[in-house]
C-alpha cells in the first residue's frame, strides 16, 4: 500500500462523460415520469419542466467547471468548501457523504438492481436486500482492482444503457400513435409544479460527480468543462426524447396511469419479449449508476483522509491499481449497513428501537412509501444545503483567490452563479417542505461527525506539536 500519493491521470474525455451519464441516468427516468407529468398538469408543461431541469444542471455545470479547473484536486465540493470556509466545512461535507447521503444513493441503486434481478430470474422478494448487498460487494471489489478496471466497467455499462434507451426512444417516436394535441382527460391530480420540478432536479443529480475525480482526468483544464457540458447535454437530450417517446406511445393519460413506462411502452409496441429486454436495460442502468458512484464518491473520502488524521487510511492507495482501497472498503461497509437498515423490515424496526429511548421514534416509514423514499426525503435537505454552500463558496473564492489562474471562467458572471444559487435555495426549501419531519434520521449520524472532527483536529495538532 502506498501512502497518500495521488493517482496518475487515467481518465480521458469519454471516460469522464461516461461517468456523468452512468451516474445521472439511473432509475428516476424509468420510475417517476407518471407522477411528474401528473403533477405538471399537461404533456407540454411536463416536457418544459424537464428542459428547465437540464438548463439548471447546465448552469451548475458552468460553475463547477470553473471551480474544478481552478482547484484541480479530486474531491469536488469537499475542496471548495474547505478552501472557502475552513476545515470544518469540508469535513462536514465529507462525513455527510460517507455516513448517509452518497452511501444511501449507492444503496438505493443497488436495491433497484436487486429488484430487477429478482424479477428477471425468479428469485423471491426476500432475496432482494441480499442481491443488493452482493451488487455492492462485487462492484466495490472491481473498483479496488484499479482505476482501469472501474473505467472499463463504467464505459461498458454506459454504452449498453444508451443503446437500450436509444431503442426505446426510436420505438416510441417512430411507432407511437398518441395525439398529444388532444385535450387531456386526466382527472383530479392536483397540479404541483414545485414537487414535479424537485423530482426532475433529483433525476439530473450526479452531474457534479466528475469533479470528484478531477485529479484522475487527463488534461483537466480542457476535459473537465467538456465532460460537464457533453455529459449534461447528453443526459438532457436523452431525458427529453425518452419522455416524448413515452407520451407518443402511451399518451398523456396512459403515461400518468403507467406503473412502468419503459416496459409498458415496449410491450404496447413490440410485445412482452421486448418489455423483458427493457427490464434488462433498467438493471444495467442501475448497475451503471452504482459503479459510477462507487468510483467517484470514494475519491471524496480519500480527500477527507488526506486532510484529517482520524481518517488517514482512506487516502491510502494500492501501489499497482492506484485506487483508494480503504475508502472503497469503508464506503462499501456503510452502504451495506444502510441496505440492511432501511431496505428490510427488521432493519427499520432496529432503527425505530434505537431512536425510541431519546423520544425521536418511530420513523414515519409509511408516510414516504417505504425505507428508501424515507431515506431520500430525509437526506435531500442536506444535499441541497451543501449545493447552496458550494454556490456561495464560488463567490467567496472569486474574492479570496482573485489572483488565481482560472483556465475556465463561468460566462455571464454573476448571473449564472446566482441562478445556480437560486435553484439550490428552491431545492432546499422544497426538500425541507417535503421531508423536514424526518430530520432525526439524518441529524443523528451527522451530529456524530462533531466529536469525530474534534478528535481528528486534536490528533492533527498533537502531531504538529510532536514535529
Amino acid at each position: 500500500m502506498s501512502a497518500i500519493a495521488p493517482s496518475r491521470p487515467a481518465l480521458g474525455l469519454w471516460d469522464s462523460v461516461s461517468l456523468i451519464v452512468g451516474i445521472v441516468i439511473g432509475t428516476v427516468i424509468f420510475r417517476m415520469p407518471p407522477f411528474i407529468f401528473a403533477k405538471a398538469g399537461g404533456p407540454w408543461t411536463g416536457l418544459g419542466l424537464w428542459l428547465a431541469g437540464g438548463l439548471a444542471a447546465y448552469c451548475g455545470g458552468l460553475v463547477f467547471a470553473e471551480l474544478a479547473t481552478a482547484y484541480p484536486r479530486s474531491g469536488g465540493e469537499y475542496n471548495y468548501l474547505t478552501r472557502a470556509f475552513g476545515r470544518w466545512a469540508g469535513f462536514a461535507f465529507g462525513w455527510a457523504q460517507l455516513s448517509v447521503v452518497q452511501t444511501g444513493s449507492i444503496g438505493f441503486l443497488s436495491y433497484v438492481a436487486g429488484e430487477y434481478a429478482a424479477r428477471l430470474f425468479g428469485f423471491p422478494e426476500a432475496s432482494i436486500p441480499w442481491l443488493a448487498a452482493g451488487v455492492v460487494v462485487v462492484i466495490t471489489v472491481l473498483n479496488m482492482a484499479g482505476v482501469q478496471a472501474g473505467r472499463r466497467v463504467q464505459n461498458t455499462l454506459s454504452l449498453t444503457k444508451l443503446a437500450g434507451m436509444t431503442a426505446l426512444i426510436l420505438a416510441g417516436l417512430l411507432l407511437g400513435r398518441a395525439d398529444l394535441a388532444s385535450p387531456s382527460a386526466v382527472a383530479a391530480v392536483e397540479t404541483d409544479w414545485s414537487t414535479a420540478f424537485i423530482l426532475i432536479l433529483y433525476a439530473y443529480g450526479g452531474w457534479n460527480d466528475a469533479a470528484y475525480v478531477v485529479a484522475e482526468i487527463k488534461d483537466p483544464s480542457r476535459n473537465v468543462p467538456r465532460a460537464l457540458f457533453l455529459g449534461i447535454g447528453a443526459v438532457t437530450a436523452v431525458y427529453l426524447l425518452c419522455n416524448l417517446a413515452y407520451l407518443r406511445a402511451l399518451g398523456y393519460e396512459g403515461l400518468c396511469a403507467s406503473q412502468a413506462p419503459p416496459t409498458d411502452t415496449l410491450q404496447l409496441i413490440a410485445g412482452v419479449h421486448a418489455a423483458n429486454l427493457m427490464s434488462i436495460v433498467v438493471l444495467i442502468s442501475a448497475l451503471g449508476g452504482v459503479n459510477g458512484l462507487v468510483f467517484a464518491v470514494s475519491r471524496v473520502h480519500a480527500a477527507l483522509g488526506a486532510d484529517h488524521p482520524l481518517f488517514s487510511a482512506f487516502a491510502r492507495r494500492d501501489a499497482a491499481g492506484r485506487s483508494p482501497v480503504w475508502a472503497l472498503a469503508a464506503q462499501g461497509l456503510v452502504t451495506l449497513g444502510i441496505i440492511l437498515g432501511v431496505g428490510t423490515d427488521a432493519g427499520r424496526g432496529i432503527v425505530d428501537a434505537l431512536f425510541a429511548p431519546v423520544g425521536l421514534g418511530p420513523i414515519p416509514w409509511g408516510q414516504f412509501f417505504g425505507g428508501w423514499d424515507t431515506l431520500f426525503a430525509a437526506t435531500a435537505p442536506v444535499f441541497w444545503l451543501f449545493f447552496l454552500m458550494t454556490g456561495v463558496s464560488y463567490f467567496v473564492l472569486r474574492w479570496k483567490d482573485a489572483a488565481l489562474e482560472r483556465p475556465f471562467r463561468t460566462p455571464l458572471f454573476p448571473v449564472i452563479p446566482l441562478a445556480f444559487c437560486a435553484v439550490s435555495v428552491f431545492g432546499l426549501w422544497a426538500a425541507w417542505k417535503y421531508g423536514g419531519v424526518l430530520w432525526p434520521l439524518v441529524a443523528t449520524p451527522l451530529a456524530a461527525g462533531v466529536p469525530l472532527f474534534a478528535l481528528s483536529e486534536w490528533l492533527r495538532l498533537r502531531r504538529r506539536a510532536a514535529n
